[in-house]
């Protein structure tokens, strides 16, 4: 049987990240990686064990092996890189954000609708086993009807003056950068748990950090930096983000993200309150569950397949106690978008849409806007 030929285009921390993920696919090849330029690109391509290196990726696309194109390029490549896959017609996973403007991914899925193609876009959270069972509790309802939403998602890899990345500049990673870069997973997952669309905010953003010492040559994501060698910039996007959130059924919401938290690694939190219990999960210690009630005894439930709901189990491997966290939650990311592309099944629910790529970036929007107002800002309805 012939594999299916991918190609990946950027070839940093994710980049990497999806090779070592689709590799884990038995009917998936990895045959072609895009850098800037043919001498990086073939020091890759040699470094990950890839067969093809291309310098342009316009190059790649003209490749009529490749079959599938990963977008792992920095944010402001993704709109002209995202659609020229479409119109070349290679299936597209791309990592978020879709692109880093509203109107910019309005045209994209508009594109992405009309071409006969598999899109989607990397938002993993939705992979984990217990995200996948948390959201069956809330659609049996047994946590009753939902409430009040609380979420976070901290970092401290941007802590230090000394600490940069391409990421704080506006022109390589948009006009946000915490509610843009680790705020999008957040409300992406709690619309997906929930079943719920924001559609109201009301923001606090906070620059901690006004100046950074920024490297003259370039670090990959979470390196550590320093002042040697390094030049005092100052900084125009977020560090921090506080935002309260108005759901279409009623219900409420407050999420924080911050990148200057000390101690937090990756602590992506959700909390989901109903009327009759309280979930919550943890990205840190993804293989369990908290539920609690009034009137007994909170509960745990693990990562475990005689343990949880039947439509879980694709998304878990081994037995409890064999934990699988977030290399795993990318694979199965890859599995769900490769099923589709080989025509196994229908797009799975469970990797985003390029129409909920755009519905993230009109919420960001809003949030820009409550942000500079001070009030309450509607989120506009897809069009």
């Amino acid at each position: 049987m012939r594999k299916i030929k991918a190609a990946i285009l950027g070839a940093g921390f994710i980049g990497q990240a999806h090779i070592e993920a689709v590799r884990r696919l038995s009917f998936v090849e990895v045959v072609a990686i895009a850098q800037s330029g043919q001498d990086k690109a073939e020091q890759s391509a040699k470094l990950l064990n890839v067969p093809k290196a291309y310098g342009n990726y316009m190059d790649l696309l003209k490749d009529p092996e490749i079959d599938v194109i990963h977008n792992c390029t920095p944010n402001y490549l993704h709109y002209e890189i995202n659609k020229q896959i479409l119109l070349h017609g290679k299936h597209l996973l791309s990592e978020k954000p879709l692109t880093l403007t509203s109107e910019e991914a309005k045209e994209l899925y508009h594109l992405a609708k009309e071409k006969n193609l598999v899109s989607g876009i990397n938002f993993n959270y939705r992979q984990f086993p217990m995200v996948q069972h948390l959201r069956g509790m809330v659609r049996d309802n047994e946590l009753g009807d939902i409430r009040i939403v609380r979420g976070n998602y901290l970092q401290d890899w941007l802590l230090y003056d000394t600490d940069y990345n391409w990421r704080l500049e506006p022109e390589y990673g948009g006009k946000t950068r915490a509610i843009g870069d680790i705020g999008s997973h957040l409300f992406d997952l709690t619309q997906y748990v929930t079943g719920m669309k924001i559609t109201e905010v009301m923001a606090d953003t906070a620059i901690m950090i006004p100046q950074r010492y920024k490297p003259l040559k370039e670090k990959q994501t979470f390196q550590n930096g320093g002042k040697e060698n390094a030049s005092l910039v100052d900084v125009s996007t977020e560090d921090y983000c506080s935002v309260l959130v108005k759901f279409d059924n009623g219900a409420r919401g407050v999420f924080t993200v911050s990148q200057v938290s000390a101690g937090s690694k990756n602590a992506l939190v959700l909390n989901i309150d109903g009327s009759v219990a309280s979930g919550t999960w943890k990205q840190e210690e993804p293989f369990r569950l908290t539920i609690r009630y009034r009137d007994k005894p909170s509960e745990t439930v693990l990562r475990d397949p005689g343990l949880v709901k039947k439509e879980v189990l694709p998304f878990l491997h081994y037995p409890g106690g064999h934990e699988e966290g977030w290399t795993e939650s990318l694979k199965n990311m890859m599995q769900n978008f490769y099923d589709a592309v080989e025509g196994k099944m229908t797009h799975s629910d469970s990797v985003a849409s390029f129409a909920e790529g755009y519905q993230i970036m009109l919420i960001i929007d809003a949030i820009v806007k409550s942000a500079k107002t001070g009030t309450w800002e509607k989120v506009e309805s897809i069009s």
